[in-house]
């Protein structure tokens, strides 16, 4: 499942974050966060100090070199480049100040001219063209500012649907320990088809964790119909395979109602992984794979790929060549009650150097977890595997990434674990 390459856009990491990333992975972290939050905002980000627009700071320093190299040189060809000052103004600030700026280079141009005198008078051709200059200068500041808050409402849609459909998660929620990033690969959509969440309910904790195949609002539309029947079966269902039965059914009903409209994405898929923490087993979970990389365990002894054979993706359980239209089988599998259940989507194992080499996040675990046992936290393993994947990938994701990492939080009376 992939997608078209793009910017990066990085979400937040929910839970509890001990440590910090790496320093000197911070430049990577904000020059992708930038770029991520759009033109608008980068700009702002670029050209502030402490919160403070320092944007006509450039504008006016190039005014002051042209005013000087004409009172240096008395070379009228200089002065004439005032005309630039409006235009740099109307690339980086409101309109408001390119008209001040307009104004100013309207003002030095006449002074050039009429009182310092120090060459011929320059005439009316010049000073048309400098005011001319400017007028197009204000027209172009307020098309782009125009165009910058259309851009930035469009970004606090996507922003609230995506959080909409991936709902805040309270820390411990279900008795469980919990991180996530989310990372979209093309930073104008911010949207994407992975999805995650938690349920808990009087037959435990549920967890689900997917992809939907492609991208933009379909690839939402379908996730959100996913995680809608994932949190009432999850919570009334007493057998985790009903739950992953009934997971099948609502995307097989979602792809006939999207095709009935005649919609030309009515034959998504979904990858998926479903696991179920119960509470009188305190050392094992409860997994069934659709299709999707299986998770891996992460404690202080290292870093497990867990044994799961993964069934069909969510839509395609008819293609099953033992009983059509059945969802995968449970699988029971040891847990030990210091391991992190780590989860990634295609973002992650499909990231690759500029070599072609994938990224392999096992390897940057161990060794994180050899140093210190700590790492295997969901929320700095998140961390960790996130720098990992723009590192590798020098920030350029071939996919939408989820990174998601929970276990169970310690009972009364048990030590913290790592």
């Amino acid at each position: 499942m992939r997608a078209g390459r793009g910017r990066v856009s990085l979400g937040p990491v929910r839970g509890r974050v001990r440590r910090p990333v790496r320093a000197r992975w911070r430049p990577l972290g904000r020059l992708v966060h930038a770029a991520g939050q759009g033109d608008a905002v980068s700009r702002q980000e670029l050209l502030s100090v402490r919160g403070r627009s320092v944007a006509w700071l450039f504008p006016l320093l190039l005014l002051v070199g042209i005013t000087a190299g004409d009172i240096t040189t008395g070379a009228f060809e200089i002065i004439s480049w005032t005309v630039l000052v409006p235009g740099v103004a109307a690339a980086i600030c409101g309109v408001w100040g390119t008209a001040v700026f307009v104004v100013l280079a309207v003002g030095v141009y006449v002074m050039a001219d009429t009182v310092w005198q120090h060459r011929d008078e320059t005439g009316l051709p010049g000073l048309v063209l400098v005011v001319l200059g400017g007028l197009v200068a204000v027209v172009a500041a307020a098309f782009r500012v125009g165009g910058e808050r259309r851009m930035l409402h469009m970004r606090d849609i996507a922003d609230t649907t995506r959080r909409t459909v991936l709902r805040p998660l309270p820390v411990g929620f279900g008795g469980l320990d919990h991180a996530a990033v989310y990372l979209a690969a093309d930073s104008e959509a911010r949207v994407g088809g992975d999805f995650y969440d938690i349920q808990p309910g009087p037959h435990g904790t549920r967890v689900l964790v997917g992809d939907v195949q492609g991208k933009g609002l379909g690839a939402v539309e379908t996730a959100a119909a996913l995680l809608g029947t994932f949190r009432e079966a999850a919570y009334h269902e007493p057998d985790l395979a009903t739950v992953a039965e009934r997971l099948e059914v609502r995307m097989v009903r979602h792809r006939e109602h999207t095709a009935g409209l005649g919609r030309s994405d009515g034959d998504r898929f979904a990858t998926a992984v479903l696991i179920g923490f119960s509470p009188g087993l305190p050392d094992a979970v409860d997994v069934v794979v659709f299709g999707h990389e299986p998770p891996m365990a992460v404690g202080p002894g290292g870093v497990r790929i867990l044994p799961v054979v993964g069934g069909l993706p969510l839509g395609m359980a008819e293609l099953s060549p033992g009983r059509p239209g059945a969802a995968p089988p449970v699988h029971r599998l040891r847990l030990a009650v210091d391991e992190t259940l780590l989860l990634v989507t295609d973002g992650v194992t499909e990231a690759r150097d500029p070599a072609g080499v994938f990224y392999r996040p096992a390897e940057d675990i161990v060794r994180a977890v050899a140093a210190d046992a700590r790492a295997a936290a969901p929320a700095r393993l998140v961390s960790l595997v996130r720098e990992g994947t723009l590192r590798h990938c020098r920030g350029r994701l071939a996919d939408d990434t989820t990174v998601f990492a929970v276990r169970r939080t310690p009972g009364p009376g048990e030590p913290a674990y790592g």
